[in-house]
């Protein structure tokens, strides 16, 4: 079992094209449908120089055309960059579209660069995501309702009851607060046990029953390879991990936090050597570890890694 996550990175030096890139991912999600992906996520940043995937639902929705079963994840989805009604019109069609196949994990953000690029003030970030998730819950309803003085009805109703799934998405304890005051389930960045005590404890105190939680451990593996020869395969791939690696280290830094998976490398022998986040697999090793986690997180597309050299690794997922 596995899944798979895409953000579309592109090194101004990749050996692939956007176009390529980008079918690739469409026919990956077909290719994991039929065997046996749990999930697939796509990812927001803005303005990044490798052309991080800025559109996730556009993405997301291209996936569901493709195929039938298989759910999708936008994650994370920047929430107060948006205008939560705009949204609700295009969340509300897609989990029409989908099934409702398709769910979000809403988070914050932590890049200055984003916020000023929509106009946005970073310090009330926390503010703006109150006031969008109420949005939401309340234009999932059908009903009129009042957004910033401005008479509002979302319509079509979504297919699903209540609106797709929601989640937050965060590592702090405001993230923790805020998912349990709006009864959301709650995935965290890791490293931190306080936070699922802190989480039931809020609410309890919300009046609202605990939802999923996700706290990854420190060295969860989030972007799996497996190949018959780690050693060809490093040679090969780890430049494009190392450059996935590297982005969000930058970011991390600049914005003053970190992750319980993010890497310090700063070449792809330090990347390996980690045995962290970023691993490339034997078939053994694999099965050992879908064996022990209960499942593989892939990221085939890694750093802009050509499809060429991603679809061998897929292969041998599909015969473990």
């Amino acid at each position: 079992m596995f899944t798979m996550r895409f953000d579309m990175r592109l090194p101004p030096d990749g050996a692939a094209s956007a176009a390529e890139l980008y079918e690739a991912a469409l026919s990956m999600a077909e290719w994991g449908e039929r065997n046996g992906c749990l999930a697939v996520q796509v990812s927001e940043h803005h303005g990044s120089p490798d052309g991080y995937l800025p559109a996730p639902l556009t993405l997301a929705t291209a996936m569901a055309a493709r195929t039938h079963s298989l759910p999708i994840q936008v994650a994370a989805l920047i929430l107060p960059l948006h205008d939560p009604i705009e949204l609700a019109e295009q969340m509300a069609v897609l989990d029409i579209l989908s099934g409702g196949r398709v769910s979000y994990v809403c988070a914050v953000g932590y890049r200055p660069e984003e916020y000023a690029s929509f106009g946005r003030e970073m310090r009330r970030r926390g503010q703006r995501m109150d006031t969008c998730l109420t949005a939401l819950q309340q234009a999932f309803s059908g009903e009129p309702f009042e957004f910033e003085g401005r008479p509002v009805r979302v319509t079509p109703r979504p297919l699903t009851p209540g609106g797709p799934t929601l989640l937050l998405g965060g590592g702090s304890p405001p993230a923790v607060r805020r998912a349990a005051r709006f009864g959301l389930g709650m995935i965290t960045q890791g490293g931190d046990p306080a936070l699922q005590k802190l989480y039931e404890q809020a609410c309890a105190e919300a009046g609202n029953k605990p939802g999923l939680f996700v706290n990854p451990p420190a060295g969860s593996v989030l972007s799996a390879f497996v190949a018959e020869d780690p050693e060809t395969a490093w040679q090969e791939l780890g430049p494009y991990l190392l450059h996935d690696a590297q982005m969000y280290a930058s970011w991390f830094a600049q914005a003053g936090s970190q992750t319980a998976t993010q890497s310090v490398a700063a070449s792809v022998e330090a990347l390996r050597a980690e045995q962290g986040s970023y691993r490339i697999f034997t078939r053994e090793e694999a099965a050992a570890h879908m064996k022990s986690a209960g499942f593989l997180a892939l990221q085939p597309l890694c750093g802009g890694l050509p499809p060429k050299l991603a679809w061998p690794s897929l292969e041998l997922v599909a015969s473990l």
